[in-house]
């Protein structure tokens, strides 16, 4: 075998000669016989290199011993230690996370993420396999943020990209130019804040209002003067709304498949052919594979506080154009019928319920 073979060189003058010459004579084995500048290469076994070192020296040669392979700059490159660590850092690296990024314009929205990732220590150099699943992630941060449509994520290697989709608000659509106006209560609620950018406030915070009430008036009052600025801003308030809904029995939806990775070692040294150099390559090959399906699940009593009411203030938080919050909920009734199942909830909302009325020019 190739592990009991060792390349032997011989220089000596004409002392390496007569020194061959004495192995062939004491039957050592010796294969592969050639002479470069002087020097003697050959190849032997253990016998041979056992009668080398007791005679070496009797015929005053310089030998040098290796085991058969040994020189070769395949062996000489994964023997190295260097080579070893060098295998071994990005293998290490890999298990960590390195770089987390945010992908939003506005500073305020990249700040609230932040916040909250290292609330749930999501951070740099913390362990890829100690890091919640993109589920429980996404729910911690569109957790009492309702400008928040969904939160996507990319995961390129050690690397994670955070990208926060935005619901279409109301309050972004550009008005066109018009009288000025008060702030009257599109509905009955109890005031919880102001957020007025113009005009000044009538109702009270923790007032019950009903519809129509006047919450900011746009006239301004001062000593004997009165200036019309109109009223522009937002209240926001908490009321009870009833949402009568009706939805299929049978849920269809997509899940995605969990991602394998097969990760295979290859030899990082390429011999082209015609090519006395050799070229180097990646020594890891990695193959991506992930199987999504589609599902289905039938809806059932029992059912109503772990899948319809979610279901349902997804629905509600989604259709809406504003930044609603919704507090608590009250199942009415609920009826399972042939394929659909229909109901009554009672939500507890928080939203901007000011609009505008023109001021009248008798004012």
């Amino acid at each position: 075998m190739i592990h009991n073979r060792y390349d032997i060189s011989v220089e000596g003058k004409e002392r390496s000669t007569r020194f061959l010459s004495l192995l062939a004579a004491s039957g050592v084995k010796t294969i592969a016989v050639t002479e470069s500048e002087g020097i003697i290469h050959f190849r032997t076994d253990n016998k041979g290199v056992d009668f080398i070192r007791k005679n070496r020296r009797k015929y005053k040669v310089k030998v040098s011993i290796a085991r058969a392979g040994e020189r070769s700059l395949e062996r000489r490159l994964f023997s190295s230690y260097r080579f070893l660590i060098a295998c071994l850092i990005p293998l290490v690296a890999s298990l960590f996370l390195w770089e987390v990024t945010i992908e939003a314009e506005a500073p305020e929205v990249i700040e609230r993420i932040e916040n909250k990732l290292d609330k749930a220590s999501i951070k740099n150099y913390k362990m890829l396999s100690s890091i919640p699943d993109e589920g429980e992630i996404r729910r911690t941060l569109m957790q009492d943020d309702p400008s928040l449509s969904w939160v996507r994520f990319v995961q390129s290697g050690s690397k994670l990209t955070i990208i926060p989709m935005h619901s279409p608000k109301l309050d972004d659509i550009v008005e066109k130019e018009g009288p000025v106006s008060d702030l009257v209560a599109r509905t009955g609620g109890v005031i919880t804040r102001f957020q007025l950018s113009r005009g000044e406030r009538v109702a009270r915070l923790h007032e019950t209002v009903k519809k129509g009430d006047l919450l900011a008036t746009g006239i301004l009052e001062q000593g004997t003067k009165t200036i019309v600025v109109g009223a522009e801003g937002a209240v926001y308030a908490d009321y009870w709304s009833e949402y009568t809904f009706e939805i299929p029995k049978t849920i269809a939806y997509h899940l995605l498949g969990d991602e394998k990775v097969e990760v295979k070692w290859q030899n990082p040294i390429v011999w082209k052919h015609g090519s006395d150099k050799p070229s180097l390559r990646s020594f890891i090959i990695t193959d991506k594979q992930r199987a999504d399906r589609f599902e289905q699940f039938e809806l059932t009593d029992g059912m109503e506080e772990s899948v319809i009411l979610p279901l349902i203030k997804y629905k509600i938080m989604s259709e809406s154009q504003s930044d609603i919050i919704i507090k608590d909920e009250n199942i009415l009734h609920l009826t399972f019928e042939n394929d659909t199942v229909v109901g009554t909830i009672l939500f507890l909302m928080n939203e901007n319920i000011a609009i505008k009325r023109p001021i009248s020019q008798g004012d």
